[in-house]
């Protein structure tokens, strides 16, 4: 992997509406410390939140030269040895755009679930435009999606928008406007 900085490898990989600024990362690692950790390796940067009742993986940067050698994997494996659930958010599925669809399933292969019942768009402070995103899931004890909803609007206000007016110059809307729940769809996917 280049001699990149952590942050500089994943502004590279990720696109502008989902990337944190790095000064937003750098409070984090700082200010929150105790749950919020960056994993990183000579061809990975993993940046997640471990409370005692879940993890959320913020990002996950593989690079181009380790992947298919399981890296992403071990990642992950060593997350769910920690038995709660993990929850991270994706780009949706786009069939024309290759690497969403290995994403996906990458991410299935391992074992988890798209929250169909979890609606997640926000205004993006950087472009200023709706970003909208899919809720994954793996849980060892097969947790509702209501759970998981509840937990990603624990990260959306402890994390997402940790210090955002200080940091931004301006807030991002409030969890209930980005986050939505409907048990309806659920139970079509049961």
């Amino acid at each position: 992997m280049s001699k990149l900085n952590w942050y500089e490898k994943l502004n590279q990989y990720f696109p502008v509406e989902e990337m944190k600024s790095k000064k937003h990362m750098e409070v984090l690692l700082d200010e929150k410390g105790d749950i919020y950790h960056k994993d990183e390796g000579p061809h990975h940067v993993m940046m997640y939140v471990e409370t005692e009742e879940f993890v959320f993986i913020d990002y996950l940067l593989v690079s181009k030269e380790a992947r298919g050698e399981g890296l992403g994997q071990k990642l992950l494996d060593s997350l769910k040895s920690k038995n709660k659930p993990i929850i991270l958010e994706v780009e949706p599925l786009d069939y024309e755009e290759s690497d969403t669809t290995k994403r996906f399933r990458f991410y299935e292969r391992a074992g988890f679930r798209q929250a169909k019942s979890i609606g997640y768009s926000r205004i993006s402070l950087a472009t200023n435009e709706v970003n909208t995103l899919e809720i994954l899931y793996w849980s060892p004890d097969d947790a509702s999606e209501e759970v998981i909803y509840e937990k990603m609007k624990h990260t959306y206000k402890n994390i997402h928008t940790y210090k955002d007016e200080e940091i931004y110059g301006k807030a991002y809307q409030d969890v209930t406007e980005v986050l939505t729940y409907n048990d309806k769809n659920e139970l079509k996917n049961a």
